[in-house]
């Protein structure tokens, strides 16, 4: 029921009629003396915001101005909302729920408004009551509704951060000022740097990152910690934790994390922690680091449940940013062959979901780039290794910059990362994180063949360019129990459905939520049909 040249005085009268079904059929705006009875029962509150509901419906528009852009730029990627934003003339903002009933209004604040709103929330639930008796069936609808006040505060946090190539073998070079800066601009005199360095790259460049800092007259503070998965614990962060309250380090000063995913790990939920939130600059030395754990947010650690005796993979952990990236591949000469093989388990990942190009790459030139860890050779022609390494960032940052906080819960870069959870958290198993994820990812294939998503011989032709990387495609772990438990997890883990990806040929993918056991059990037949590569165990 719209309102139209009403007078003032009777606004509250025709508001209620407004919202009553009976009252439209009324022959003029006097209402009986039991709905006016009503009315005066409300609390003025609640009088006043049906009124400004009933009276706004008819001069809201589409929100255009800055303060209701403001309101919902930090909503603009959740799945979840529902609601309809509106504007008033007067400035106050209408936000529709029609789903669970509910009208928000919000008025803007003179000293911050953008950010703080006086808000008033209307919801309204309607149920139905129908009582059958022997001669007629009488259906009730009784519509209920509640006013709360209070104020919304609207922060959108600026994230941004480089992540810089380094010219390959410069990055601990004293011409090259690019590490110092990195640590920010800091008062005259002020000639200290705080680091945290993975145990194994301190083995083998401790001496030379020492050199560098000398070279500048600055005095650089380290703590060292192993790098290994079962390092990986609350334990670590406290060890990193303790020696920045011995340094005091102050609050707007950057410091280094130099090392591998687990390093990079452990430095991110510190960092995120040390006085709410300190700079801290990724510098990865592994391939797997520099393609995966240095460009997004996310950090954490494997959890120990005193309660339930087991051990969660990246149960505890943070979205927080570093303050910039540093990625100098030379590093990547120092690893073995089998940490390099690690490391394109997730670079393969990237190219069956989302670039044919990287998986063509992969197929031609992967084995080689193996075998000479990356460094410029005559196998390889000039820059592929570089483009792989590219390829694989940009890939990566294009799936995480529009989903930095994992609003979206169906991502294609989760492919690889169902089965492998629980594979790795295995007592006393030899499997490495890109490894499982390589196991993972090959069984998904068979998975996508069984649902006709994809052809044998694109499996085979998978099969092969894992084989060609050294990756291991199967794992004795692999069984019918931990598979299905993967899968109850993933619901836990990914809100309610398992939206596991899987790939629908090689460069594209979809996210499904209703794998059987029965399916798995069919794919672990057919992975039993190939001549496998296992991993260490």
């Amino acid at each position: 029921m719209t309102l139209k040249n009403i007078q003032k005085s009777s606004s509250e009268l025709i508001a209620l009629a407004s919202i009553r079904d009976d009252a439209s059929r009324l022959p003029s705006p006097l209402l009986p003396v039991s709905i006016l009875e009503a009315w005066n029962s409300l609390s003025p509150d609640m009088r006043a915001a049906l009124v400004a509901s009933e009276l706004s419906s008819s001069s809201l528009q589409t929100a255009k101005i800055s303060s209701s852009s403001s309101l919902t730029s930090s909503d603009s990627n959740r799945s979840d909302t529902s609601s309809d934003v509106k504007n008033e003339k007067e400035g106050v903002i209408l936000e529709e729920d029609p789903d669970n009933g509910v009208k928000t209004y919000l008025r803007p604040l003179e000293r911050a408004p953008h950010n703080v709103f006086e808000m008033t929330k209307i919801t309204s639930r309607e149920t139905t009551e129908i009582k059958k008796t022997a001669s007629s069936t009488v259906m009730t609808k009784t519509t209920v509704m509640t006013s709360t006040k209070g104020w919304r505060n609207v922060f959108t946090l600026p994230i941004s951060y480089d992540v810089n190539m380094i010219a390959r073998g410069t990055l601990l070079d004293p011409s090259n000022s690019q590490l110092l800066d990195s640590t920010g601009v800091h008062p005259e005199g002020y000639n200290r740097r705080f680091a945290v360095i993975d145990e194994a790259i301190n083995h083998i460049y401790g001496k030379k990152i020492l050199d560098y800092f000398e070279a500048y007259g600055i005095q650089l503070t380290a703590v060292i910690l192993p790098g290994g998965e079962s390092d990986k614990r609350p334990a670590a962060v406290d060890k990193l934790l303790d020696a920045m309250c011995d340094y005091k380090l102050r609050r707007r000063e950057p410091f280094l994390a130099i090392g591998g995913g687990v390093v990079l790990d452990i430095a991110g939920m510190a960092a995120c922690m040390y006085r709410r939130g300190v700079p801290f600059v990724r510098v990865p030395t592994t391939l797997l680091a520099i393609v995966d754990a240095s460009v997004g947010v996310k950090n954490g650690v494997d959890y120990c449940c005193a309660r339930t005796d087991e051990t969660y993979k990246n149960r505890v952990g943070s979205f927080y940013a570093p303050s910039s990236c540093l990625l100098d591949t030379s590093f990547i000469a120092t690893q073995d062959r089998r940490n390099i093989s690690n490391g394109f388990g997730e670079i393969l990942k990237l190219a069956l979901v989302r670039s044919t190009d990287l998986f063509e790459l992969l197929e031609t030139h992967g084995a080689n780039l193996v075998e000479d860890r990356f460094a410029p050779s005559k196998s390889v022609p000039e820059g592929v290794g570089q483009r792989v390494i590219d390829l694989s960032i940009q890939i990566m940052l294009e799936e995480l910059g529009p989903n930095l906080w994992e609003y979206t819960l169906e991502r294609c870069v989760d492919y690889g990362h169902t089965f492998s959870k629980l594979l790795e958290m295995v007592p006393g198993v030899d499997i490495m994180h890109g490894e499982a994820v390589n196991i993972d990812g090959f069984f998904c294939c068979l998975l996508s063949y069984l649902r006709g998503f994809i052809s044998m011989e694109t499996v085979e032709r998978v099969f092969r360019c894992m084989q060609s990387l050294s990756l291991p495609t199967t794992s004795s772990h692999l069984t019918s129990t931990l598979a299905w438990q993967s899968c109850i997890d993933a619901v836990e883990h990914r809100n309610g459905a398992q939206r596991i990806p899987l790939i629908t040929d090689i460069g594209d993918s979809v996210c499904v939520s209703d794998i059987t056991p029965e399916e798995i059990d069919r794919a672990l037949n057919l992975l039993k049909e190939f001549d496998h590569r296992k991993s260490g165990e």
